[in-house]
């Protein structure tokens, strides 16, 4: 197997497990909020944003550490016979299989960052046009010039109405590491069936 491909899977693994490793501490985070929502509405006046950034933590959690599942194998899957087969079996089946993942996941990272364009404000059908744009503002003219590309920005309808970029953008960070996870898996499939080892 060629040296980048090796790199890739290396510096991918790598990335995702450190994500994830980090991510894994979001659960005290929304315990914590979630102790703050139930102590403010026995003892206080109850807090308008704990539900809705519980939910948001939820959504990073789960999102962020997505990639390092995929490397653990922890992910669910149907076991029915799957469980059986032995490894050579299993790579060639996961090879085929892990490209419906892959076009999901750009399905996914598309529509997110959309999404994402549609929050702030941008109502075209370009979104990379839009970020490109964004970003060159930004490089050019510093935060006040990506400012004026900005139009009218998403916020939640709930009572507490947080803008809705923040975790638009969380969410296709996440889509993009899953999708890099699928494609490492890949290659690990593809090097199993080869006979080489990646560790």
């Amino acid at each position: 197997m060629p040296r980048v491909l090796l790199g890739y899977i290396w510096l991918v693994d790598g990335l995702n497990r450190r994500v994830g490793r980090f991510i894994m501490y979001g659960i005290f985070v929304m315990m914590g909020i979630l102790l703050w929502s139930s102590i403010s509405k026995t003892f206080f006046n109850p807090s308008l944003w704990t539900l809705e950034l519980a939910q948001f933590a939820m959504v990073t959690y789960y999102i962020l550490g997505g990639p390092y599942s995929i490397q653990l194998g922890s992910n669910v899957r149907m076991d029915l016979f799957y469980g059986e087969w032995d490894d050579n079996r299993k790579a060639w089946f996961d090879a085929f299989t892990i490209f419906f993942l892959i076009f999901y996941l750009v399905v996914l990272l598309w529509g997110g960052l959309g999404s994402t364009a549609y929050s702030l404000g941008y109502f075209g059908k370009e979104p990379l046009q839009f970020f490109g744009e964004l970003g060159g503002a930004f490089a050019t003219g510093g935060p006040d010039a990506a400012a004026e590309k900005l139009g009218f920005l998403e916020r939640s309808a709930t009572s507490w109405r947080p803008y809705m970029w923040p975790i638009k953008s969380i969410m296709i960070f996440g889509f993009f590491l899953m999708l890099l996870q699928a494609i490492s898996e890949f290659l690990k499939d593809v090097a199993r069936l080869r006979g080489v080892a990646i560790r």
